[in-house]
């Protein structure tokens, strides 16, 4: 192995030069070591440097909130999903489930500290993750419009240990970092190994899921390691709904078709979820080290969508007021009847305000016309499309680290991308009539990003200063974001659009040749780190970053860091930083068209790009990058066996990128529109787009706590993660961002969270019991902001537990449950409970599901 001297603190310089690298890298010790019958014989400090590129010190010690989570406290959870784990051990971490969402049903948003999932970088060994290809469109307020990486792709089995920095980075880590980074750490053994199936269900009898996953490391020679991972999984989907009071008015008249229910709100049936994670290094001499690593994941998903009501359902089967479209006092419904021949003054008028427009004498009466239709014919029961979509991921770097005299450095390369396929089944195109097809591909997104990093590091002695930590790098990024076309029954016009049908395949319009393409980006970052003790009990840090982008423009930011040691118990510690986080380059050029709830009421809406016409004419403009300015102040106290930390964070963030509100497309606008270029604007109910249009400040405090002892006979453990979230929004534009999303950036997400566990451990029994504390928050239905869907939701406990016993040495087998006591998720209020098909508010903290028991089998070999 390498053999490199020490620095005064004792560090080896390898050590520094992985710590220095432009990402930095957690140095782990055997408190994480996956045994935890050897992690308790050893006192050993968890030893840190993320966020820092100075000598790896006790995390205590760091002058930045950092959560270091091992892979056992990972597996204390019935979900295997990688968010699932680590909201209950990161304290300001939040996610919800997306049970109609359109895309974000396939990746899963979530935030840290109050803000979107693309305000926190995600790293992998210590270098930057790719970006998830998917967009939330409906991403639940604070993650509307939001383009993060999706995290859940990274299986537990991989992973050594996640390392969390609580703490604004831009400047030291370039875009994404405004709330925090987040670093997944890979297993690193030689040897050894383990096989899990995992089985679990719903209190209810659904969603049954399975996982199987294992690990193995395998020698390279004397002088290296390969490590492999892989996790296959499947679930079965969920449904917590009841009929929707429309569908069962419509049954009760005689509609045979109605399905019950018509409309399915719960969690997505995935299929064929597979991942393969490599990590791999090895030493040439005792100076040099080569290391890669990547993965390659993939996974089917099927999720629901809104229904159709067979008689209301404007542009598809029926219409407001053809005759007089200026009166915005008559809103008579009448059916959408298309004629063959173009005429459709022939079929008559059909009044679609009746119990069941099937059984009237003026729908047999059209019906028996071979010239005139209407997509009753086809779907006499309304319908309710199906979401399916395919994710592909991997990613690949490689690099080469070691020393060269004083200097150390890491230099490396890698790629990563991820592809969505969209499709549709149980659809329409209504444009084209009784020949509609059913079923649709409707496109793709893909994102590919590469990245080149370059770094050094060292000491330096300046007067009577010594060991000042000095390290400098560049970093080179290429990132793009292609539509791929769609078939073209999912986007084409057919001969009927101009009847008044609406185009394309309907829930997910198709992309069509105007929409696909494909745009890049590129950018170059520049950053110097200086950090140094000026006593042996304060010590400072200075960072700062130069990065220009080929689409914007430059930036320049800096960070402050400072720790004060008063006394062998307390330190205090603070921070003082500026960030910008760049549009990404989806967000500057997506297009979509998804169905949207306003007031009650479905709307097509229709997502361009901020220069687009539609947009432009609407107020959008080019994207600029957000800015923030962040402070942070705390202190951390370890007296014996008790470790707390408390941490104050203030980020203000100004022209904040986000998915406007739904702006109505006007009548009276109809012919300027058509001037700019946009094709039938009167099939497209609303318009949104990317725009800077607001500015927040999000303040918290994080409390973060342990305390080991003997009880019980055996060893126990207590754990605390709290977390105080306040979001204000300081400025936005009314006409891009309505009242309900105000509300809902502010108060989307529980002010209070908080996580107590107690672990306790005998010679082959062990235990885990977790209380998960969620305060009040602002509780929507979907995507309705409107205050008759809403109101704010009533504070709630869930209770974990997890019991496992060594039947042999090393065969463990735990049952469990989270949510044990089936704590209800809050309903709908009175008046809308129903409304929808749906019996609790989907945008909740905590899974609307239920309680959920499982069973784990565990080798280890």
């Amino acid at each position: 192995m390498i053999q490199s001297k020490k620095s005064k603190f004792g560090i080896s310089s390898l050590s520094l030069a992985i710590s220095f690298a432009l990402t930095g890298t957690v140095i782990s010790s055997q408190a994480f070591a996956e045994d935890e019958d050897i992690a308790k014989k050893e006192n050993v400090e968890k030893i840190a440097v993320v966020g820092s590129r100075a000598a790896p010190r006790s995390i205590g010690d760091s002058p930045v909130p950092i959560d270091i989570i091992s892979s056992d406290d990972l597996k204390k959870n019935g979900s295997t999903d990688m968010i699932d784990m680590l909201v209950t051990s990161v304290p300001s971490f939040n996610s919800r489930a997306q049970p109609i969402s359109d895309a974000a049903t396939l990746v899963r948003p979530v935030n840290l500290r109050g803000l979107p999932s693309d305000s926190t970088l995600i790293l992998v060994n210590g270098k930057r993750r790719h970006r998830a290809s998917v967009i939330a469109f409906q991403g639940g307020g604070i993650n509307d419009g939001a383009q993060g990486p999706d995290i859940s792709v990274i299986p537990g089995v991989a992973l050594k240990q996640v390392e969390v920095l609580r703490d604004g980075a831009a400047a030291q880590y370039g875009s994404d970092a405004i709330a925090g980074v987040m670093n997944f750490v890979l297993k690193d053994a030689s040897e050894g190994g383990s096989i899990t199936v995992s089985q679990g269900e719903y209190y209810e009898g659904d969603g049954a899921a399975t996982t199987i996953d294992g690990n193995i490391g395998l020698p390279l020679t004397d002088d290296g390691f390969i490590n492999l991972s892989a996790q296959y999984k499947t679930a079965d989907a969920t449904s917590r709904s009841v009929q929707r009071p429309d569908a069962a008015a419509i049954a009760a008249a005689g509609n045979t078709s109605i399905q019950d229910p018509a409309q399915t709100w719960g969690n997505p049936e995935i299929n064929d979820d597979f991942t393969v994670f490599v990590n791999s290094g090895f030493d040439i001499n005792d100076n040099t080290h080569l290391y890669a690593f990547g993965n390659v994941s993939s996974r089917k998903a099927t999720g629901g969508f809104y229904y159709r009501n067979p008689q209301d359902r404007s542009l598809v089967y029926s219409t407001i007021n053809p005759n007089d479209p200026d009166d915005p006092d008559d809103d008579t419904r009448e059916l959408l009847v298309g004629a063959i021949n173009g005429d459709q003054s022939t079929c008559g008028v059909i009044s679609a305000e009746v119990p069941n427009v099937l059984n009237t004498p003026e729908y047999q009466a059209m019906v028996a016309d071979p010239n005139c239709f209407s997509m009753n014919q086809i779907r006499p029961g309304g319908y309710t499309p199906q979401f399916t979509g395919k994710i592909e991921d991997m990613s690949f770097f490689a690099g080469v680290k070691g020393e060269s005299g004083e200097w150390m450095y890491d230099v490396s390369a890698g790629t990563g991308s991820n592809k969505a396929s969209f499709g549709l089944k149980n659809s329409l195109n209504p444009s084209m009539g009784l020949d509609t097809p059913t079923d649709f591909d409707t496109g793709s997104y893909e994102q590919v990003e590469t990245t080149v990093n370059i770094d050094f590091s060292r000491f330096v002695t300046i007067g009577s200063l010594e060991d000042i930590s000095f390290a400098t790098g560049f970093e080179w990024r290429e990132e793009s974001f292609e539509i791929g076309q769609g078939d073209e029954a999912s986007w084409i016009a057919g001969p009927y659009a101009d009847q008044g049908f609406n185009i394309g395949s309907h829930g997910f319009k198709g992309f069509g040749p105007e929409s696909a393409g494909k745009n890049d980006r590129s950018n170059i970052g520049v950053y110097t780190d200086i950090e140094a003790y000026l006593t042996e009990d304060l010590l400072l840090g200075f960072a700062l970053r130069y990065e220009n982008f080929s689409t914007f423009g430059d930036t320049l930011n800096y960070k402050l860091t400072a720790q004060y040691v008063a006394t062998d118990e307390l330190s205090f510690r603070a921070s003082h930083s500026t960030g910008f986080r760049a549009p990404t380059v989806g967000q500057e050029n997506v297009v979509n068209t998804q169905t949207s709830i306003v007031n009650g009421d479905l709307i097509q809406t229709f997502t361009a790009p901020p220069t687009n016409p539609l947009s432009a004419f609407y107020g959008g403009e080019v994207l600029n990058p957000e800015e923030s300015v962040s402070y942070a102040a705390g202190f951390v106290y370890q007296y014996d066996n008790l470790f707390l930390t408390v941490d104050y964070y203030n980020i203000e963030v100004t022209g904040r990128i986000a998915q406007s509100s739904q702006i109505s497309v006007e009548a009276s606008d109809y012919d300027a529109l058509r001037a700019a270029g946009v094709e039938f604007p009167e099939l497209i109910s609303a318009v949104t787009f990317y725009t800077n249009d607001f500015d927040t400040t999000t303040q918290g405090v994080d409390i973060v706590g342990t305390y080991m002892t003997e009880m019980l006979s055996g060893d126990a453990k207590f754990s605390l993660a709290y977390g105080w979230t306040d979001t204000i929004v300081d400025k936005f534009d009314p006409e891009t961002t309505d009242a309900g999303k105000v509300r809902r950036l502010e108060d989307g997400i529980p002010a209070h969270r908080a996580t107590l566990t107690w672990g306790q451990s005998w010679d082959d029994l062990s235990m885990s019991v977790r209380g998960n504390v969620f305060g009040e928050y602002y509780a929507t239905h979907a995507d309705d902001t409107s205050a008759a869907g809403s109101e704010m939701a009533d504070a709630a406990v869930t209770i974990d537990l997890e019991v496992s016993y060594a039947v042999l040495d090393n065969l463990t087998v735990s049952v469990g449950a989270n949510n044990i006591f089936d704590q209800e998720a809050q309903k709908l209020k009175d008046g809308t409970l129903g409304a929808l098909g749906a019996v609790y508010y989907e945008s909740g903290p905590f899974d609307y599901n239920g309680g959920f028991y499982y069973g784990r089998v565990n080798y280890r070999f």
